[in-house]
């Protein structure tokens, strides 16, 4: 049979490109890149005074680099600043000053930690919760009283937890549960895409809110800028999905910009919650192709641990929407409940926000590595390490134990992997051993000696540890810990490789070159 030619378009890649400078994530850019142009511009006009104000330019500059030196954060941070400053002294000032003195950036951070402040009381540890954890085990008790006490998250019994190796697996459980919602669904997520798995929770919802249950949505406003209409949370709202947007995506050069929300939460009726990796699109349970298979991970949590989710999702609802309290007393786990969860572990289901001092993602995985014996699997879609993280990782591998970090084998963003590959030398050296997953590992996880695990949003790269607002799980002496250690093996031993010295001296030099050049963009990636 005769074949039918394959019609030519000329135009396709004429319209992609037409299609994509319309979009409003392009005006947004563009309009920020004019904004730096401009600045960059007024401060260039002042070169025609560089000879008398050299000594004034130059001291101001110093001022500004005592000034950053000084200042608590990360000493890669203030690297990212200090070197700019030699290149470009008089403009890095003015930009350092303006994105560090903003109003925005202020009440932001002044409203969210009075919000905080004011629901602390419904976050109170039981007393008798904290003894049982120390009568069992004294390192996991101190690290519970540092969530508590710094926190502000309890760890919480009467919980149990199920572990999703993948989004499909997820996916058809969590729509059950959702058709089981009778009084309130909260849902709190960085990415939503249309597509047959959106449209599958989309229709739930909507019929869920014509019953009367209510249902109410936040979706980051920069993750799903670019793939949702313009004012599409207007069109959920007025089919009864009451919708928020965290923090839209706007032509303003301001550090806000760069605290995006990305906790992925579903909370029903209190006494069941999900949590883990995966957003609310097609490629997350493998519906569509995009950079082979789609490794996702999560958990579903019953029982008194999800009243930790609720509140997270609250305190971030009433912080978008600028009002008051609500009845928190009416979403305690117990107040729908009809069935007890009995487990003999602890869950503590927990929140980090980049608006205060606490590293809580970061604190919790070392936590996870400087307690470890005999071994400790991670698995993280980016690899871009702090000098904190890097100790706490071969310091565990040099005291025997079996330190394994599974990145993807297929990146979605090339410039990261040649980035993490920059610090398997330093790791493998020092006996941490590094797999490739055979597709794209989207999962974020930590699990050592049967005991203790963390499922969540949290990657090991600066942006998830320090600018986003993210969630994690943190498991002791679940059941679910031992899902999480047989998945981990079956990877390492089926859908994994293990990278070897002479991969490292085999790569590129272009990749080597490349990998050094991005060290100063670290803290951005």
């Amino acid at each position: 049979m005769k074949q039918k030619k394959k019609e030519r378009r000329p135009f396709k890649g004429l319209f992609y490109v037409v299609g994509y400078i319309l979009t409003q994530r392009f005006v947004v850019i563009l309009l920020l890149l004019a904004q730096i142009i401009l600045i960059f511009y007024m401060f260039a006009a002042l070169r025609q005074y560089a000879g008398k104000l050299a000594i004034i330019f130059q001291a101001l500059a110093a001022v500004t680099a005592v000034y950053i030196l000084n200042k608590r954060s990360k000493a890669e941070f203030k690297i990212g600043w200090l070197v700019p400053l030699v290149a470009f002294p008089l403009f890095t000032v003015a930009i350092y000053f303006y994105l560090n003195n903003q109003y925005a950036a202020r009440h932001t951070r002044k409203l969210y930690a009075q919000k905080t402040a004011d629901t602390s009381g419904f976050l109170r540890q039981d007393k008798r919760v904290l003894a049982e954890l120390k009568a069992r085990d004294e390192q996991t008790y101190r690290y519970a009283c540092y969530m508590k006490d710094f926190a502000g998250y309890p760890a919480q019994r009467n919980s149990i937890v199920r572990y999703f190796g993948s989004g499909e697996t997820k996916h058809p459980v969590m729509l059950e549960e959702l058709k089981k919602a009778k009084h309130y669904i909260f849902i709190e997520m960085f990415i939503i895409d249309r597509g047959s798995m959106w449209d599958e929770i989309h229709e739930i919802l909507a019929q869920k809110a014509a019953e009367g249950v209510d249902v109410r949505l936040i979706y980051d406003g920069m993750g799903s800028q670019n793939i949702l209409p313009f004012n599409y949370h207007k069109r959920l709202t007025e089919q009864g999905i009451k919708t928020r947007v965290f923090q839209p995506f706007l032509p303003l050069l301001s550090s806000v910009q760069n605290n995006r929300d990305h906790r992925k939460i579903v909370v029903i009726d209190g006494h069941t919650g999900f949590t883990g990796g995966d957003n609310f699109a097609d490629e997350y349970v493998n519906r569509i192709t995009r950079f082979g298979y789609w490794k996702d991970t999560s958990v579903m949590i019953k029982g008194d641990a999800v009243w930790n989710l609720t509140m997270m999702f609250l305190q971030m609802w009433e912080v978008i929407g600028r009002e008051g309290r609500s009845e928190y007393r009416d979403y305690l786990p117990h107040h729908y409940r009809t069935e007890k969860y009995v487990s003999d572990g602890f869950v503590i289901a927990y929140g980090d926000s980049p608006l205060d001092d606490e590293d809580v993602g970061e604190i919790s995985y070392i936590n996870i590595l400087n307690t470890a014996v005999d071994y400790c699997y991670i698995s993280t879609p980016y690899l871009i390490l702090n000098e904190e993280l890097i100790s706490a990782l071969t310091f565990a591998a040099k005291r025997g134990v079996d330190v394994r970090v599974m990145v993807p084998g297929i990146p979605d963003k090339p410039y990261i992997k040649i980035m993490g590959e920059s610090f398997f030398g330093e790791l493998m050296r020092k006996g941490v051993k590094i797999y490739e997953f055979n597709g794209f590992n989207h999962a974020k996880m930590f699990v050592s000696d049967d005991r203790r695990a963390i499922v969540g949003t949290i990657n090991l790269d600066y942006r998830s540890l320090y600018l986003h607002f993210e969630n994690g799980c943190f498991m002791y002496d679940m059941p679910a810990v031992l899902d999480i250690k047989a998945d981990f093996e079956k990877m390492f031993a089926e859908d994994c490789r293990e990278v070897t010295p002479e991969d490292l001296t085999n790569r590129p030099r272009i990749r080597r070159f490349m990998a050094a050049m991005l060290k100063i963009l670290e803290p951005m990636l």
